[in-house]
Formats: C-alpha cells, sequence, structure tokens
C-alpha cells in the first residue's frame, strides 16, 4: 500500500529530528572529549613532555608547566615539521649530552610513534610519572596511546589552540576518527602493555 504524502513528510521529519539530534549529541561529546580536558591539578612528575606538532603553542605551556612544578627534564619530538618549528630550533641549539633536554624523533613521525617513544624513554630513565603535554584537542586520543605502552603515571596537560569553528570542526572529526582507531587498533599491545 503506497504512502500518503502526509506519512512521508511525517516520517522525513522524524528522520530529521533523529539526525539532529546525533550531530547534538556528537558536538557536546566532542566538546568534553577535546575542548573542556584540563585536570583539575596539575603536580610534579620525573619529566614533562611535549608531543610534536603546534610547537608554538604547546612548548611555552611545556616550559611552564617544567618551570612551576620545577621538573628536572624536559622531552621534545624533534620532527623537523613546519608545526613542530619552535620545538625542533630549540632541540637544534641544545648542546648534548644534555641532562635537563631530551630530543626524540618518533617513528612514523605520528602519535603511535611517539607513545612507543614515550615507554622506551620511561624505561630507560626509569621514570614513574610524566607530564605530556599536547593540543587541548589531542589530549584524549594522546592518552589513550600512551597509556596502552607504558604503566606510568600519565598527567596529561593541554596547551590550548586558538581555532575557528571550522577549524574546530575538522579537528572533532579528525580526533574522533582517532579515537576510532586507537580503541580498534591499540599501540603496543605486542609489547605486553
Amino acid at each position: 500500500m503506497p504512502h500518503s504524502a502526509p506519512q512521508l513528510k511525517t516520517a522525513a521529519r522524524q528522520v530529521l529530528a533523529l539526525a539532529s539530534g546525533a550531530v547534538v549529541l556528537w558536538l557536546m561529546l566532542c566538546f568534553q572529549l577535546f575542548v573542556n580536558v584540563d585536570p583539575p591539578s596539575v603536580h610534579r612528575t620525573d619529566a614533562v613532555i611535549m608531543l610534536g606538532g603546534a610547537s608554538s603553542e604547546r612548548l611555552p605551556a611545556a616550559r611552564r608547566i617544567q618551570s612551576e612544578l620545577n621538573i628536572p627534564v624536559l622531552v621534545l619530538s624533534h620532527t623537523d615539521t613546519f608545526g613542530n618549528r619552535a620545538a625542533d630550533d630549540a632541540c637544534s641549539a641544545a648542546l648534548f649530552p644534555n641532562a635537563s633536554l631530551v630530543c626524540f624523533r618518533p617513528e612514523g613521525l605520528d602519535t603511535r610513534g611517539e607513545a612507543r617513544t614515550i615507554s622506551r624513554l620511561i624505561e630507560a630513565n626509569k621514570w614513574t610519572s610524566v607530564t605530556v603535554v599536547t593540543s587541548s584537542y589531542h589530549v584524549t586520543r594522546a592518552a589513550r596511546l600512551i597509556g596502552q605502552c607504558t604503566t606510568a603515571e600519565v598527567q596529561m596537560v593541554a596547551s590550548h589552540p586558538d581555532l575557528n569553528l571550522w577549524q574546530w570542526l575538522r579537528r572533532f572529526v579528525v580526533e574522533t576518527g582517532g579515537l576510532l582507531d586507537v580503541s580498534l587498533r591499540p599501540e603496543c599491545a605486542a609489547d605486553g602493555h
């Protein structure tokens, strides 16, 4: 029996309402996972680690945390990429060996490679706790990846990017996909962590 025009309009409205509700729910969840991520308190750890990318935003936050909490070691992801110029310049200008600065080049130049390298640094230096600094939108996924690779305490600290609405929406999509990926393909699983 064919549907009447009023029934089709009602069904279309219901689908639209359901889709709109799903989008609003996703946006609220994204806000909580990628924007509203500041920890209630931050404490001293063995090292502060800045993840690669957006270093003009992340490096000042990492240095501030290091200074305020008197953390002895600053660890920088050195990627030789445009967005990481401030950290790369700091690594290039430093004299090594340097007990207060460690620079590392992650495999694959991605967060998964950073998580594996951070795990090795934690083990090699016998650190029991680290503070990891990254952009607010990246905190949730990075914490999950690093936590999959180490049993050390990982304290995440967000730097806050100055993004417009469209940039935030793009980050929401990218980070939602990244969280799904991390959930479906855990890092360091073969390492026993």
